[in-house]
C-alpha cells in the first residue's frame, strides 16, 4: 500500500471523547480517493459511486498525524476500485479500513465515461525524458 497524505488531527478534527471524529476522516478519505482518481484517469469529473463496509479499529488523538493509504483494486470501463487504510503514525496502528471504493469517471454530460487505462501510472512515467 502506497501512502500519499499525512494530516495533523487538530482540535476541530474531534469528537465529544476527545478522539478523531468519524464524518471528519471520512471527509479526508473521499478528498484523497478523488484527487488520487483525477490523476490516474486524467479526468477532474470523477465521483464516488460506492463505499464498502467501512472498519473502524483504532482511533487518534489531538496532535496524532495519520495517514491515507491507497491501492488500485481494478479499472473498469468507466471506473476505478481502490482500497484505503488509515494509519496513525504515533502508534503505527490501523485507524480504518475500506476495501473496495468505487469511483467513476465521468463525460461532459455528466454520464459514465469510458477511461481506457489499465494499470497505474505515475506522472514521472507521463513526463518521458523530460
Amino acid at each position: 500500500m502506497r501512502f500519499h497524505t499525512r494530516k495533523w488531527v487538530k482540535p476541530e478534527d474531534l469528537n465529544p471523547n476527545a478522539t478523531l471524529f468519524g464524518g471528519r476522516l471520512l471527509a479526508w478519505i473521499d478528498e484523497e480517493i478523488a484527487l488520487y482518481s483525477v490523476v490516474q484517469l486524467e479526468n477532474s469529473r470523477v465521483v464516488t459511486k460506492h463505499m464498502s463496509e467501512i472498519n473502524f479499529r483504532s482511533s487518534a488523538r489531538q496532535g496524532d498525524i495519520v495517514e491515507i493509504g491507497i491501492d488500485v483494486v481494478k479499472f473498469g470501463t468507466s471506473s476505478l476500485t481502490l482500497r484505503c487504510e488509515v494509519r496513525n503514525m504515533r502508534t503505527w496502528e490501523t485507524i480504518i479500513t475500506i476495501d473496495a471504493i468505487t469511483m467513476v469517471s465521468l463525460g461532459d454530460d455528466g454520464k459514465p465515461k469510458p477511461h481506457g487505462k489499465t494499470k497505474v501510472e505515475y506522472v514521472r512515467e507521463r513526463l518521458g525524458d523530460r
